[in-house]
């Protein structure tokens, strides 16, 4: 990655007179005014979404509007360079999943209706993705926006603690308790997503920062962590729990045994005193816990459904196995090839809003949705592109580590990817939570891919 813009000097007197002062504000400006639209992109997110926004496939979020103006501005700063901005393994990476949104678009059975399908796939896997890649110039930049996700966990997670003490959040067992921060029951696993992400980023951020970090990140990082379990815990997010451990468990693996040994035990006290210990809906996340391993014995409703709805993704997928039913075409194939034991919906309430039953739109399994909307093209292209990133991640952490340079920057984008790739089992997009997602695949491919670039090899 490229070398950190210059540092402005100080005249030999000590003292910047008013034009010194100018162009140091310029270059500063000039340097960080491209971040801007990547930090709009994340903040945003802290506003309250409307109820609307959740549910409406054509609904456009404050975040949403800021990543196009992310996309536009990068593609006005490569018109005006006229450069190659990517090497052949990025551009293959990152743009062979657009091949398999064109087909599936150009083939389904109603294009103009998977059209809209089709934009949002690409601003989320390849567009915002790229856009961060040739965003992000050092490993500054880079260590910006991912403290810009923590901060937004810490906002959504805050919100996320509040409702479930004051018995505001969204309708769980008969009681508003369950924290969704601003993103509402119509999105229920958005503030539960966003939170991972930030205390993934945080407790890469550190176990390993660089040996010229300030003396307080540390803490402050681990601390952060630490805080974010409890939101975690009080989302009753079955399929971030799974994943959030399971991606902790390998950044801790990755920054060594004895580290991991340590830090997993400090996470664990923290996580029995917070919940256990201060009796902080025990008995509820207990059975919650339990519910995880009771999937064929006695499963609940929204299990049964989701078996079901996966059975019907597998079918859709039978009927068209190359290039699936279409983008956005899941709800209309869904009841003919769905069982009679899916319910008519999942039900909805509280953090605001009256009750009300949800349809289901889509599988609730990322690969089944991919599969059965685009066949073996769109998910071989699409998991193909995940699997290299995760590949050329993962190649460049030791060297990371043994410099102690950046080695925070590959355990969060290693990390962030295990993430996303085992919640997909459980989840698959849609929300105004979405556009969070293309944020973390950017950060991952700016790691991943950009080693080669003429600039130079580090993100610094």
């Amino acid at each position: 990655m490229s070398a950190d813009a210059p540092a402005v000097t100080l005249p030999a007197s000590g003292a910047l007179s008013a034009q010194d002062r100018a162009g140091r504000v310029r270059t500063l400006a000039a340097h960080h005014a491209p971040l801007v639209p990547a930090l709009a992109t994340v903040l945003l997110m802290c506003a309250p979404v409307e109820h609307g926004d959740a549910s409406s496939p054509g609904g456009i979020t404050p975040a949403d509007a800021a990543s196009a103006v992310l996309v536009v501005c990068c593609a006005v700063r490569l018109l005006r360079a006229r450069g190659r901005p990517l090497n052949g393994t990025a551009a293959l990476v990152l743009g062979a999943p657009a091949v398999g949104f064109a087909v599936a678009t150009v083939t389904s059975g109603d294009p103009a209706a998977s059209l809209p399908g089709f934009v949002r796939y690409l601003q989320i896997f390849v567009l915002v993705p790229t856009a961060l890649v040739l965003t992000l110039r050092t490993v500054r930049d880079f260590r910006v926006l991912a403290g810009a996700v923590v901060v937004l966990a810490l906002v959504q997670g805050a919100i996320g603690v509040e409702q479930y003490l004051t018995g505001t959040g969204a309708s769980y067992m008969g009681h508003n308790i369950r924290a969704v921060g601003t993103f509402g029951p119509l999105d229920v696993m958005g503030m539960s997503t966003v939170v991972a992400y930030g205390l993934i980023a945080a407790l890469a951020m550190g176990l390993a920062p660089d040996a010229d970090a300030p003396h307080w990140l540390r803490p402050a990082a681990l601390g952060s962590a630490a805080a974010l379990l409890l939101p975690l815990a009080l989302s009753f997010s079955r399929g971030a729990w799974i994943a959030t451990a399971v991606a902790v468990g390998v950044v801790l693996l990755l920054a060594g045994l004895r580290l991991a040994v340590g830090t997993m035990a400090a996470l664990a006290a923290v996580a029995v005193v917070l919940i256990g210990g201060a009796g902080i809906g025990s008995q509820m996340m207990s059975e919650r816990f339990a519910s995880i391993t009771a999937v064929s014995d006695a499963p609940d409703r929204s299990v049964t459904d989701r078996y079901t709805l996966w059975a019907a993704a597998t079918g859709m997928w039978r009927d068209n196995p190359v290039t699936g039913v279409g983008l956005k075409g899941f709800p209309a194939h869904r009841d003919s090839h769905a069982s009679l034991g899916l319910s008519s919906g999942s039900d909805t309430a509280g953090a605001g809003l009256a009750f009300q039953r949800e349809p289901l739109l889509s599988p609730h399994n990322m690969y089944l949705l991919v599969l059965s909307e685009q066949g073996l093209i769109g998910i071989t292209a699409l998991v193909g592109s995940w699997a290299a990133l995760l590949v050329c991640a993962l190649r460049r952490l030791p060297a990371a580590r043994r410099r102690g340079r950046a080695a925070d920057c590959g355990l969060l984008a290693t990390g962030l990817l295990v993430w996303q790739t085992v919640d997909f089992l459980y989840a698959d997009i849609g929300g105004p939570s979405t556009v969070l997602c293309a944020v973390l695949f950017g950060l991952v491919a700016r790691w991943a891919l950009t080693e080669d670039r003429a600039a130079g090899a580090d993100p610094r």
